[in-house]
């Protein structure tokens, strides 16, 4: 090594360890590519060096620079298959031009050439940054005047694009520690979180909360809004019917986006095959994970354990009105000591149990619709169970009409369909009496066509005699006088010339109607016709027959009410 090469070769090694020592300091990666430019471009001397990473569209692009260079050249993007940075990648290798511009042992592109031509590129030496066997950058040195480059010259270039790759790849590596690391922390964040929000719903429990108590603080915990939809409720929701199918075929969340913005996430409330309800978590579109997913599902095991634990407190408690309801009824007029205490346990007075309703639904069954009652019978402090075959309620009722149109109206928003509630006052404990009433006037208002609507009985006295069994014989002596020869030709004859009649009055005494109403011939409907005539004489159909319909409506009403 000649003397005036020393200085020269000094200086190399120095920016080497520089360059080394800059790796070891684990800065950012910009930063460091930055520092081997500089100490590369200080070294070869020439007007401009920079270094290129391939991205992740396959493109080479600059990401750190030194000496005169236009803000156009370094913001350029080319394909990495072409240009002498090209043939570098493919290569491997090191690869330089005298002249760019000329150089025909490259593939040139038209994009970049225009920039060569601006920035007044001429000489190029490209070396290659690999990384594992893979190119993925170069390391340039440009001149603006043609030369040539030396063998040391590319070594020690090459030798600074080694510096580099290492950067890279430790930039990487670290990034992917840093990562890693990140997502550990997150991911040990949300199981911390998950926890918290188990414990937290776990005490709301065993403090004595209630499932709308456990849906809001699950809210409070996750965001949005969580709605809990009992067993009934969720058929009526036709707009969550998939979701809430799926979820309780799968057992996991199902999530459908809104077409409000929002998302809704649900899970079904079970135990073992019994579906108890659904959880319906209701948040902005593209919030939630899959950890908050699982802590919903893990919510509806803790709801359904106190659902459970509800509906066992509430069918004791059902069982018990139920039972004392029976009681009542079976031993009225009177209460016995027993029943007065075990009323008073509940919180019931039982001398004011004066209003006896019964309810029919055509889509509910009664021990289904005796539940709903007990629900309005523990806010009015009142009993409520299955009767004979009926859904049957006593309250305290000041005002009977009022009350009963309540309850109706409860009973129908719940149910979301018809219902009919009948009440009767009940006068000294003769309960017994009172449901006999409703229970009949309820069978009456049927056959009228009210299947829909709360009424007392009073309201329906144009029809006592039907429902009321005192009044039976009132109603016996206006049938006898109205259509008791009919009854007696029909008991004596086994025919139905009651039937008969009373169908030709509810068809306005069209005999074609009548007679496709009862799947008769014309002829067979005209003979039986004749048939009453001889009964009734041959002018019944000519006379004022006012009593004679009356007779046979109210003898259809009271078949209906028996």
């Amino acid at each position: 090594m000649t003397p005036a090469a020393e200085p020269r070769r000094q200086r190399e090694l120095a920016s080497l360890y520089a360059t080394v020592k800059s790796l070891t300091a684990l800065g950012e990666l910009d930063e460091v590519l930055q520092s081997i430019v500089h100490h590369a471009h200080d070294l070869i001397g020439t007007d401009f060096t920079y270094l290129s990473l391939v991205g992740a569209d396959g493109r080479l692009s600059a990401r750190a620079s030194e000496g005169t260079i236009s803000a156009e050249f370094l913001a350029a993007a080319i394909p990495a298959t072409v240009g002498l940075g090209g043939k570098v990648l493919a290569s491997k290798s090191p690869h330089w031009v005298r002249d760019y511009a000329t150089s025909t042992l490259i593939q040139h592109d038209p994009n970049f050439d225009r920039l060569v031509v601006t920035e007044d590129l001429v000489a190029l030496l490209g070396v290659p940054l690999v990384i594992r066997g893979e190119a993925v950058g170069a390391l340039f040195a440009a001149d603006r005047s043609e030369r040539s480059f030396q063998a040391e010259e590319i070594a020690l270039l090459n030798a600074f694009a080694d510096h580099a790759a290492v950067a890279l790849d430790n930039a990487r590596l670290y990034e992917e520690s840093r990562t890693a690391l990140r997502e550990l922390r997150v991911a040990y964040g949300k199981i911390e979180r998950a926890q918290a929000i188990h414990e937290a719903l776990t005490g709301v429990v065993l403090d004595g909360g209630t499932p709308g108590d456990v849906a809001q603080h699950l809210a409070d915990q996750l965001g949005g809004t969580v709605t809990l939809l009992d067993r009934a409720e969720s058929p009526l929701r036709t707009d969550l019917a998939e979701a809430v199918e799926a979820a309780r075929r799968t057992g996991r969340c199902r999530t459908s986006p809104g077409a409000d913005g929002t998302d809704r996430s649900v899970a079904a409330v079970q135990a073992g095959d019994s579906y108890l309800g659904a959880l319906v978590w209701s948040r902005p579109s593209g919030t939630g994970d899959d950890t908050d997913l699982r802590t919903l599902e893990r919510a509806t095991h803790i709801l359904g354990l106190l659902i459970l634990k509800e509906q066992a407190v509430a069918e004791a408690g059902e069982r018990l009105s139920g039972e004392l309801l029976t009681e009542l009824m079976v031993g009225s007029p009177g209460i016995g000591p027993a029943q007065r205490a075990r009323a008073r346990a509940r919180a019931i007075d039982v001398d004011r149990l004066d209003l006896v309703l019964v309810a029919d639904s055509p889509a509910v069954p009664p021990g289904d619709l005796a539940r709903h009652l007990h629900d309005i019978a523990r806010d009015r402090a009142g009993l409520a169970g299955e009767h004979l075959g009926r859904a049957t309620m006593i309250l305290p009722g000041a005002d009977a009409e009022a009350t009963v149109a309540n309850v109706h109206t409860r009973l129908r928003r719940t149910l979301g369909g018809p219902v009919l509630v009948v009440g009767e006052s009940a006068s000294g404990h003769d309960w017994a009496r009172a449901y006999a009433l409703a229970g009949r006037c309820g069978a009456v208002m049927r056959a009228l066509g009210h299947t829909d609507g709360g009424a007392t009985t009073r309201q329906y006295a144009l029809y006592a005699m039907v429902f009321d069994p005192e009044r039976a014989g009132e109603l016996d002596r206006f049938l006898a006088g109205s259509i008791g020869a009919l009854l007696e030709y029909d008991r004596r004859r086994g025919t139905d010339l009651v039937g008969t009649l009373g169908a030709f009055y509810v068809h306005r005494a069209n005999v074609a109607a009548t007679a496709r109403a009862l799947h008769l011939h014309v002829n067979t409907l005209l003979k039986r016709l004749d048939r009453a005539s001889t009964v009734l004489g041959s002018d019944w159909r000519h006379e004022n027959d006012l009593e004679l319909q009356l007779g046979l409506r109210l003898h259809q009403l009271r078949a209906a009410a028996s």
